[in-house]
Order: structure tokens, then sequence, then C-alpha cells
């Protein structure tokens, strides 16, 4: 039997570095071997891919749309010539992005390039609570702009009627894939998809109630050259791949055990990430939290925090996270993209400075914050294990020094998220 790599099927791109590592759960909960790559590799990193899909990670999500689309494609470029067979474009479960994009153009871009007519949108999660109903985005048992989404610091979004907001993106006709079509399974999906096309509709929100949804709707787009979607839309394509005779049946999700410190660092405001940094201090353990007016005021914070965590002789939490009321405050007095950069910027450069000190796990909360800090730590490809929790998998970093790391979108995760990933990266059974 030969032993040299397997040309990868399924070439994802996703906006931001949580998604990516919440999309690469899925498809290994799947039985997908998945490799997460930092932007696009390099060619000596190419080299050595050995998987079954492939997600590129950008920072895509509040960049300008035109840097956006130059970005998707560069990545779409690479992942075809490594002959992936079908595209998968990842963005948040709750469709959030700036005011002018980036969800709209980036998918009219990628779909004019692979030379294609249609796909689906679908952000839909339904395990973590994410559903959608005539078009609307449900979050829980609330509509996506009354979830406190509407006060996202970067992203705020104020309405959930994805249709409209996806149209507001692109110059495509964008349509809807009802729940009455859906309930009709494989052959009710692509009926209307059929019906959509002729009535010139290029991109369809799909509705999603449940998992056994998304399965219907993955089996249905298997022939689509591109699918969009949080990363509940690909529950189904592994499933494509198996029957299809293109998947083995193997571990996907076992890593090696990585030795050395650990330590929690947090800079999401979002509800869950507040609730998990409360879990934590309720249990009395030691944490620090960075002030964004001190980094801009020029104090020592990052040396302060390195000096907190080496004398502390435990595990530690260092977080910016804090209520909607006080980041507005900051934002106002520094500016929304200042205060965030300041935040970013100094988790990062702790996150260095804690591995010179031996730390080797990282738990990270927040997409933005996981970005900063893969960069700060020079990591640029991910073997993806067993979930933590929905959204949230065991990651290991390549290359002479491994590092385990439980990158967090800031709305993802129990309250007890903290514990539990600190856990699962030392080796414990989830």
């Amino acid at each position: 039997m030969s032993n040299s790599p397997v040309r990868p099927l399924l070439g994802c791109i996703a906006d931001d570095f949580t998604g990516a590592t919440d999309l690469a759960n899925m498809l290994v909960r799947g039985g997908m071997r998945t490799v997460q790559s930092i932007g696009i590799p390099t060619a000596e990193m190419a080299a050595d891919l050995d998987a079954d899909a492939i997600v590129i990670a950008l920072k895509s999500r509040t960049t300008p749309a035109a840097e956006a689309v130059e970005e998707s494609l560069a990545a779409l470029e690479w992942l075809r010539e490594r002959g992936c067979e079908q595209i998968f474009f990842k963005y948040c479960s709750t469709f959030d992005s700036t005011a002018a994009g980036n969800i709209g153009q980036v998918s009219e871009a990628l779909l004019k390039k692979l030379g294609s007519d249609f796909t689906l949108a679908c952000p839909a999660f339904p395990e973590n609570g994410r559903t959608i109903f005539r078009g609307h985005l449900f979050v829980q048992d609330q509509l996506l702009n009354e979830c406190g989404m509407q006060h996202h610091p970067l992203t705020p979004m104020t309405d959930a009627n994805l249709v409209r907001v996806l149209q507001s993106q692109t110059q495509q006709k964008v349509g809807l894939l009802r729940y009455d079509s859906i309930a009709k399974g494989v052959d009710g999906v692509r009926s209307k998809i059929a019906e959509l096309r002729a009535d010139g509709v290029s991109m369809a929100i799909a509705d999603a109630l449940s998992d056994a949804d998304l399965y219907t709707l993955g089996e249905a787009c298997a022939d689509l050259p591109l699918l969009t979607g949080g990363s509940g839309l690909a529950l189904g394509l592994p499933g494509n791949f198996r029957k299809a005779g293109k998947l083995r049946d193997i571990d996907a999700a076992k890593l090696e055990p990585v030795v050395g410190g650990e330590v929690v660092l947090a800079g999401s405001a979002s509800v869950a990430t507040n609730g998990q940094v409360a879990a934590w201090l309720e249990a009395n353990r030691p944490a620090l939290r960075i002030n964004p007016l001190e980094l801009a005021a020029g104090r020592p914070v990052v040396e302060q925090a390195l000096e907190f965590a080496r004398k502390a002789g435990e595990t530690v939490l260092i977080y910016a996270t804090s209520s909607p009321n006080e980041v507005k405050a900051v934002q106002q007095q520094l500016g929304v993209k200042r205060a965030g950069a300041l935040v970013e910027d100094a988790l990062g450069q702790i996150a260095k400075g804690l591995l010179n000190a031996g730390v080797r796990r990282f738990v990270v909360a927040g997409g933005e914050t996981s970005g900063a800090v893969v960069q700060a730590l020079g990591v640029q490809l991910l073997k993806i294990g067993a979930q933590i929790d929905p959204g949230v998998p065991a990651t290991v970093s390549s290359g002479a020094q491994p590092l385990a790391l439980a990158l967090k979108s800031g709305n993802f995760g129990g309250r007890d998220f903290f514990s539990k990933a600190l856990k699962q990266l030392a080796g414990e059974a989830p």
C-alpha cells in the first residue's frame, strides 16, 4: 500500500480562526482527517499535508469587502490546485459580518470563479441553539437581533431576516429554501433548488431546525461545487464522500499528547465567555483582568500579566472579558478598532511570553483573540482532535515543538468550558 499523502476531498475557507476550528471539528466527527491552516499554506507546508479535508482560516470577517474577496479567491485557487472536489465557505452561525459585507460578496466571487450558478447559505447549528425558520435566524428561543448579537462590538446584527441581510450584500438574486421543502427529504430539496434556479436565484437561505435537516441538505447538495454556511451544514458532507467510496474508516480525532504548562486567555465579550470567566472566578482560581485603558496609557500590562502567571504556581486565567456596557465605554474613549487591537496584541504578547516560560497548552476564548494568539505563537498548521464542547475541538500544532490549543468562538461552550478544555488538552478523556 502506498504511503503517499491522500489528495484532499473537501476544501474549506473560513472567515475567522475559531470558525475554522469549529468547522474542522464537525468534519472530524464525521470521520474526515482534517488539518487547519492559519492562512494559505506555503509550498513547504503543503508538501506535508495528508488529510481528507483542509480548512484555511482567514481573518476576513471584518476586513474591507474587496480584501476579503481577494484573500478568499487566493485560498480557493490553492485548494483547487490540490484537487479538492468541493468547496465550503464557512462563516459564523450568527451570520455576523460588517454592515457592508462580507458574506454576500465572498460567496458571489467564489460562485463565479467556480463557474457555478447556485449555492446555499445556511448558518444553522441546532446543537448550539442556532436554527432558521422561514428565513429568520433564531439563537435559542430569541431572534438574532434580540439575543445579544445586536450589541456585538464589531459585527452587531440588528436583522434576523437572513434573506434580507444577504440580499443587501450581493447583486445576485437571493431566495429561500423553506422548511416545507426540506421536510420532503432529499428529493424535495433538489426539486425546490431546480425551481429556484429557474427563477434566477443564485443564493438561497436554507431553513434548518434540526441536525436531520442539515443531513438532508448536505446529501441533496452533494454535487454543488460550492456550499456556504456555518459548521452545521457540513454534518452531511463526510457521508457523501463515504458513500462514493472515497473516505477511509479510521480514527480521525487521534492526537499525540503535549506536555508542559497551561493557561487560559479570554478576550471575547460575549455572553457565553462572560459566564465562563464568572465560573472560574467563583471557583476562586487565580485570574488577572487586563484593562484596555491601561494598555492605551502605555502601562506595563503584559509584563505584569507574565509576572502574575509566574508567581501563581497554578493555572491562571488572563482576561479582558467585560460586559457590553463596559465595552462601549472603552470604545467611546479609544474607538472600536483601537480598543480591540490593543487587547488582541496584548494577549498575543502574553501568549508568546508564556510560551517562552514553558507553557505548551493554551485555552483561548474569542475569534479575534484566537487569531492574535496563534499568530503570536507562530502556529501555521493544526491537527484537529476530539470535541470538547459543540463547535470546539482539541487541536495540536504541527512542527518540532507541538502545542495543544482549544480555540473557542466567544459564543460557544458551556459555563465550565475552561476546566473541561484544560483537562482534555492534558490528555484526560473527554
